[in-house]
């Protein structure tokens, strides 16, 4: 039995720049049209709308408290990579919207551009074995330590976003914020597959 191949240093640090750049520029799509997304992110985006604060500033802190439990059971270079991934798409993001305008983009435009974008990054930072952190690694600690099914934890935390965010957001941007996440989540249970991508 073959072991499986392994990225070497400047695959994961492409990867995760490739990655990180599309998910930065993603999400300032998403944030010049009004829409919010779902996970720590869409915690993220909603704060920002909320008290003024930069989307880059507040997902980079929101992150913080998570490194803990990736580090003790996600192991060192999971929870390094990690890292790494949060800390670009923060400045990617900052940087996205200083020098792109999105401004013209229609919200059903700017969800379906996002859900592919982001999507693309997200399969570009999986397969380097990294995440955007926060919600995922909590999912993860709840589901090993709890038996609570992660997929259900981070659906519960989704809908529960969303809600709020009916609470400080126009109905139709919610709906558009959805169809965003929707095609995100697609992307990502299509192709993130460790049957068919076997590099580590």
């Amino acid at each position: 039995m073959h072991d499986r191949p392994t990225h070497t240093l400047f695959e994961d640090a492409q990867g995760l720049l490739v990655g990180t750049g599309l998910c930065g520029f993603g999400l300032s799509m998403l944030t010049s049209a009004g829409l919010v997304t779902g996970q720590t992110a869409g915690l993220a985006v909603l704060l920002s709308y909320v008290t003024g604060f930069g989307f880059g500033v507040l997902f980079f802190v929101i992150n913080l408290p998570f490194y803990w439990l990736a580090h003790r059971h996600l192991g060192r270079d999971f929870t390094l990579k990690t890292f790494i991934a949060v800390a670009l798409v923060s400045a990617f993001a900052e940087l996205a919207d200083r020098l792109v305008n999105t401004q013209a983009a229609h919200p059903a435009v700017a969800a379906v551009l996002f859900g592919m974008i982001a999507g693309a990054g997200l399969l570009a930072i999986f397969r380097h074995r990294a995440s955007l952190g926060g919600v995922g690694i909590l999912a993860y600690y709840l589901q090993e330590r709890m038996g609570w099914r992660a997929g259900w934890v981070q659906l519960g935390f989704d809908l529960a976003l969303f809600g709020a965010a009916l609470l400080v957001m126009a109905p139709d941007l919610v709906l558009w914020s959805l169809l965003g996440a929707a095609i995100l989540n697609v992307i990502i249970g299509v192709n993130h597959r460790r049957d068919r991508y076997i590099a580590t």
